[in-house]
């Protein structure tokens, strides 16, 4: 039959393909491997251990995307590796590191510019790929001397922007306004308060200020408008979670101190281990996408995150490639960072753990807690790092590996339409609020010691069921967090100041959960998990079950030019969030705290506690 024929037809071909590219496939294995060698530690090394089921579909897709050459295709930017749609509009990441290493004069220039002005503090200004990337660099690094120290702010919580204030010596700070597009809200409006703030400091606030932004943005025109000290733009093909090695991430590695040849010097090495050449079994950013993609198909979509001490905010820039990237079309990885290290029985079988070890600054505890892991047949993968100044190297590896899962999984990874619908629903709100001086009225669903509850009327309807007609605090929790399954995972949506005090008590709330209902946990703050972690929420699979937390603020900051203020931005982005999870039918609840925040988070976990007894 025709069928038979044309099925026989390309067999043959593929066979041929096949004999022609072995020889050559082992040619380059060879030859990188003898590299590799050579390099010594500037390679992280990457090993796993899976259960044997699971490495043979690992091997079985690697070995696929050998016989179709699609590693050549991805760096042909072939789009039909995807969905076939804009995908080869937004790889420009894998040629920024040769750029850049061959175009360093600027980040020298700019470094020794701030240096001879005397800057003591830089403040960047930005949200989700402009802020997490120098956020890394900031906690791994700490403050370099001689340089300014580096302060990230991505937050529209009143107490955060004067946390941050306080922080720096306003006549003495560089201002980074950071935003791909020039229209995000956040950056505009930090960009508003800060430049008022100067200027009412020192007078010309302009050679405060430098912006990083692509080229013809709103931010342009707003950085040549107020006379900013310089403007460094990114690349229209680089989209904003993988735009760290690009200037949204070397500018303030420069500035504040960072040996930015040799960072990208490590890059490069990664590059060329993740290279066309490169065989998919031995490509080190193929190899870890492969695992992640094959294992996410087989229900192990809870990618947890373990980094040593020394690195211990990697985690924070990995939420955002990895959910932003793969988080749609009811797919996609769930990164779990930050959550504290258990025993083996209060883990599912819905898991991979990823531990990233810095081998001159390890952990015993939690090298003995991963290898624990091991031996009860959890998946894990280990990458063993030799020095922090190899971060961009990983960053390089896991955007690789983020594209390939990606592509395992069909989906577009350079795209994050939910995020844009929250942006919507909150653009919404603030509109309305600049024309009635007020946001909508809310009523709460129930009003407990000191804390109100809000939701939908279908998550309302569900509640009150099953919390069996009993108005308490701790009853509705409890009917909330037993629709926690397998195979699910609770998320923390906090739209507070992040500090130790709130950190704390959050991350005991989701231990607590965890160890009760052997489920993943997720925390992120408001609003900076929308530009992340927030689309795999909304787009991602409906396993989440959803503890949002909002609160009266204290004191309250004005935005210059607007009728609104910082603590109204943050509660229409809280509404609008939720909004959208509802939209999605997620299984969501609001949980609002009065003041002091810090009395409402202890009353929320003694009520938790009480819940899950």
């Amino acid at each position: 039959m025709p069928t038979s024929r044309t099925h026989g037809l390309r067999e043959a071909l593929e066979e041929g393909v096949k004999l022609f590219a072995d020889p050559f496939d082992k040619l380059l294995s060879a030859v990188e491997k003898k590299r590799q060698a050579l390099l010594g530690p500037e390679i992280s090394r990457l090993t796993y251990t899976l259960a044997a089921d699971l490495a043979a579909h690992v091997q079985g897709a690697l070995e696929d995307w050998r016989l179709h050459g699609k590693v050549r295709r991805l760096w042909a930017r072939d789009a039909s590796l995807w969905t076939g749609t804009d995908e080869a509009s937004w790889l420009g990441w894998l040629d920024i590191t040769d750029y850049q290493l061959a175009h360093l004069e600027h980040l020298r220039d700019v470094a020794q510019e701030v240096q001879e002005a005397g800057f003591s503090h830089a403040l960047l200004l930005g949200m989700g790929g402009s802020s997490l990337g120098p956020e890394v660099l900031k906690m791994t690094f700490g403050t370099v001397p001689g340089f300014p120290e580096l302060h990230v702010l991505d937050s529209t919580d009143p107490a955060q922007v004067k946390a941050f204030e306080g922080k720096v010596d306003l006549a003495r700070t560089l201002c980074m306004v950071s935003s791909k597009s020039g229209t995000t809200l956040e950056p505009n409006i930090f960009q508003q308060y800060f430049f008022e703030r100067l200027t009412q400091t020192v007078g010309a606030a302009g050679r405060h200020f430098i912006a990083i932004t692509d080229p013809d943005s709103q931010m342009q025109q707003v950085a040549a408008e107020h006379g900013f000290r310089r403007t460094f733009f990114g690349w229209p093909s680089i989209g904003g979670r993988y735009s760290m090695l690009s200037d949204f991430g070397m500018v303030p590695a420069a500035i504040m101190g960072l040996d930015v040849r040799r960072f990208l010097a490590h890059v490069e090495y990664m590059v060329h281990s993740c290279a066309a050449s490169v065989p998919p079994a031995d490509n080190a950013g193929v190899v870890l996408g492969t695992i992640m993609g094959v294992l996410a198909q087989h229900g192990r979509d809870k990618v947890t995150i373990i980094t040593s001490p020394g690195i211990w905010d990697f985690g924070a820039w990995l939420e955002q490639l990895l959910a932003e990237s793969t988080g749609k079309e009811g797919k996609g990885l769930m990164p779990i960072s930050q959550e504290p290290l258990g025993p083996p029985e209060v883990y599912g079988h819905d898991r991979l753990f990823v531990y990233t070890r810095l081998d001159n600054a390890a952990d015993p505890v939690q090298d003995a807690a991963v290898a624990a892991l091991e031996a009860a047949g959890q998946p894990v993968v280990r990458i063993a790092m030799a020095d922090p100044y190899q971060l961009g190297a990983e960053m390089f590896r896991w955007e690789i590996a983020t594209a390939v899962a990606g592509a395992l999984l069909g989906v577009n990874p350079f795209d994050q339409p939910d995020v844009e619908a929250s942006k919507v629903a909150t653009s919404k709100l603030t509109s309305a609020y600049e024309k009635s001086g007020a946001l909508p009225s809310e009523a709460p669903i129930l009003e407990a010691d000191g804390i109100k509850l809000f939701t939908d009327d279908h998550n309302t309807t569900a509640l009150a069921r099953a919390a069996g007609g009993a108005p308490t605090l701790a009853a509705y929790l409890r009917a909330h967090l037993q629709r926690l399954g397998a195979g699910d995972y609770f998320c923390i949506s906090a739209y507070i100041e992040m500090n130790d005090t709130h950190q704390k008590s959050l991350q005991a709330i989701r231990q607590a959960v965890r160890d009760a209902k052997n489920v993943a946990t997720c925390l992120g703050y408001g609003p900076r998990f929308l530009h992340s972690t927030g689309q795999a929420y909304k787009g991602g699979p409906n396993r989440g079950v959803f503890l949002h937390i909002t609160c009266d603020d204290a004191t309250d900051v004005p935005v210059p030019g607007h009728q609104y203020t910082f603590g109204v931005v943050k509660a229409a982005q809280a509404r609008g969030d939720f909004e959208i999870l509802v939209q999605r039918d997620r299984r969501a609840l609001r949980v609002h705290l009065g003041a002091p925040v810090a009395a409402g988070l202890a009353t929320l976990q003694q009520a938790i506690i009480q819940a899950l007894a």
